[in-house]
């Protein structure tokens, strides 16, 4: 279905880090740059920024409601809620990305 491959596509944008793919080398979100950014304010604010920037250019089918991102300290991770809808559809879709800010390594 539509909303499948849409999902599918919001992960794919999310996953991809700038400059990752050959021949489109501004595919993608920059997330990566944050991922040993200390949990704060102004993470938390960028994190909107880069996906709401990747979103709005590389997939257009959808219009974004809000993009939140809900610490979970204990994991050590975020939680990015994306909630759009698909322009040829009301209903309201919500997908959660899970982002972590520090290497498995790390936690050890």
């Amino acid at each position: 279905s539509e909303a499948q491959k849409v999902e599918e596509s919001i992960w794919l944008i999310l996953r991809t880090d700038l400059g990752e793919r050959v021949y489109r080398p501004d595919f993608g979100c920059r997330l990566s740059e944050l991922a040993f950014a200390p949990l704060n304010h102004d993470t938390l604010l960028r994190i909107k920024i880069y996906v709401l920037e990747a979103l709005r250019k590389w997939e257009p089918r959808i219009e974004v409601d809000e993009v939140s991102a809900v610490p979970d300290t204990i994991v050590g991770r975020l939680n990015i809620v994306v909630d759009y809808r698909l322009k040829s559809q009301s209903d309201p879709y919500s997908f959660v990305y899970p982002f972590y800010l520090a290497s498995e390594t790390e936690e050890s």
